[in-house]
C-alpha cells in the first residue's frame, strides 16, 4: 500500500478491546504503522488484543479507565504530557445499546449512563485532547456514530438521542475545525459485535434476524478504514443503514412510522417490550 496521510500516526481509540475499535486497531497498526493507545475498562480483553497482534504488539499499548467520567480524560491528557506523547488521531468508538424499549421504561439513572457513554464521552474526550491534537501536523476526529443518528426507531428513543447528538456535536466541529483538523462522522448499521449483549437476543428467531440485517465486522472494519484513509466526511454503512438515511431524509415522519411497523409485524420477543400492551 503506498503512503498515505494515515501512516506512522499516533492514534487513540475508545472501545478498543473488542468489535470494530479492535478490527481498526489491528488496521491501523498493521498496514499503516500506526501506534495505537487503546481505551476501555476490561484488562482481560486488552491483554487478549495484545496477545493477538503477536509480532505487532509493540505498537500497542492500553489504559484502562471509565470514558464516560470527565477527570478521567484530564488525568490521560497528563498521562500523555508527562510521557510527551504526541496523539495525531481521536477515535471514539466506545458505545451501548440499551435494550428496545418504551422510553418510560427506562429509568433516568439508565438514560444517563447510555448519555454519558454514547455521547458525553466523545465530549470529555475531544475537549480534553483537542488542544494537543492541532499540534499535529494531521490532526484528525473520527467519531464513530450510528445509524440510530439518520431515523429514530420505535424502543430507540435513548440510543437515538445519544447518537443524534454525536452527530449534531461531529457536524459542529466538522465545520469549526475546516482546515485545521479533519472530522469524520461513520455511521454503521447492525454490526455482527458484542454491542448486542444487552439485548434479549436468546430467541433463535431474534438472532436468525439480527444476523440478517448485520454487517460482518471484518466488513464494516474494511468500510470505516477506507472512510477515513480518503477523509469522508460521513460514511453511512449497512443496508440497513442505507435504507435509514435514506427515508430518514425523504419522509421523516412515515419512514419511522414505516419501519416501526415492520418491527411490529415481525412479533419478535426483541421488541415485545415496545409494542406489546
Amino acid at each position: 500500500m503506498g503512503k498515505d496521510w494515515m501512516d506512522n500516526k499516533t492514534v487513540i481509540i475508545t472501545g478498543a478491546s473488542g468489535g470494530m475499535g479492535k478490527g481498526v486497531a489491528e488496521k491501523l497498526i498493521k498496514e499503516h504503522g500506526c501506534t495505537v493507545i487503546g481505551i476501555a475498562r476490561s484488562e482481560e480483553k486488552m491483554k487478549k488484543v495484545v496477545e493477538e497482534l503477536g509480532e505487532y504488539a509493540d505498537k500497542f499499548s492500553y489504559q484502562l479507565f471509565d470514558v464516560a467520567v470527565e477527570q478521567n480524560w484530564i488525568d490521560f491528557v497528563g498521562y500523555l504530557n508527562e510521557n510527551n506523547i504526541k496523539p495525531d488521531v481521536l477515535i471514539n468508538n466506545a458505545g451501548i445499546l440499551p435494550k428496545f424499549d418504551r422510553f418510560q421504561n427506562y429509568t433516568v439513572e439508565y438514560i444517563k449512563k447510555a448519555m454519558d457513554i454514547n455521547f458525553y464521552s466523545a465530549v470529555y474526550s475531544i475537549h480534553a485532547l483537542l488542544p494537543i491534537l492541532l499540534e499535529s501536523d494531521s490532526p484528525a476526529i473520527i467519531n464513530i456514530d450510528s445509524s440510530a443518528a439518520l431515523m429514530t426507531l420505535a424502543g430507540t428513543s435513548v440510543y437515538s438521542a445519544s447518537k443524534a447528538a454525536l452527530k449534531s456535536l461531529s457536524e459542529a466541529l466538522r465545520e469549526e475545525l475546516r482546515g485545521k483538523c479533519y472530522v469524520g462522522i461513520v455511521c454503521p448499521g447492525f454490526t455482527k459485535t458484542d454491542i448486542f449483549r444487552d439485548q434479549d437476543s436468546a430467541d433463535a428467531k431474534a438472532q436468525k434476524m439480527l444476523n440478517m440485517v448485520s454487517t460482518s465486522c471484518d466488513r464494516m472494519v474494511k468500510m470505516i478504514m477506507n472512510d477515513i484513509q480518503t477523509k469522508k466526511p460521513l460514511g453511512v454503512h449497512g443496508f440497513d443503514a442505507a435504507f435509514m438515511n435514506y427515508f430518514g431524509r425523504i419522509m421523516p415522519v412515515q419512514g419511522g412510522r414505516l419501519f416501526s411497523a415492520v418491527m411490529k409485524m415481525s412479533k419478535l420477543p426483541l421488541f415485545d417490550a415496545v409494542f406489546k400492551d
